[in-house]
């Protein structure tokens, strides 16, 4: 079933058609960082470490498209050389990460995933492992989030979208 669902969102405008316009009007319609029931894309999510049990949340973060915009100083320069618009070092996806990790401090970022965008904001749904958990300590493939050398992951970079913003740099 996962590798249909996979198959439909290759191209969700075309193959979930009004289901999708209507979704993406809810979506318009919530907060910056929202939590969700479950993941929109559980293909997605499982394949990135998600699992349904407790300690185990999922976030939907905004963020807006385009490049940062610096604000414009008080005058007394030379116009031609004050360019305004510059591209963050890192990805907007990494953005959403830290959004998510700033919302919800008691949790650590395992992953994120591209969800959908409009011609303002990009969407990401990001997964996040309530490190304390019971449940989440006792599992043998995820307790390694538990210890203290993985907290603070986003702001790190060491998420992967992190790891690919931090790779371009060198």
């Amino acid at each position: 079933m996962l590798k249909h669902l996979a198959e439909l969102w290759k191209k969700p405008k075309e193959n979930l058609g009004q289901i999708w316009k209507s979704r993406l009007v809810e979506i318009r319609a919530e907060g910056t960082v929202v939590r969700v029931d479950k993941p929109t894309r559980p293909d997605r999510a499982r394949a990135l470490g998600y699992k349904a049990k407790q300690g185990f949340v999922v976030v939907r973060a905004r963020v807006p498209r385009g490049k940062r915009k610096r604000p414009k100083f008080a005058g007394g320069r030379k116009p031609k050389t004050s360019g305004r618009f510059f591209p963050t070092d890192k990805s907007k996806q990494q953005i959403a990460e830290e959004k998510a990790a700033r919302k919800y401090p008691n949790m650590e970022v395992l992953n994120s995933y591209y969800l959908t965008e409009d011609g303002k904001h990009k969407w990401y749904e990001v997964i996040l492992v309530d490190t304390t958990h019971p449940s989440v300590k006792s599992d043998k493939e995820r307790s390694w989030i538990s210890s203290k050398k993985h907290s603070g992951r986003a702001f790190r970079g060491l998420t992967s979208a992190g790891k690919k913003s931090r790779r371009k740099q060198k």
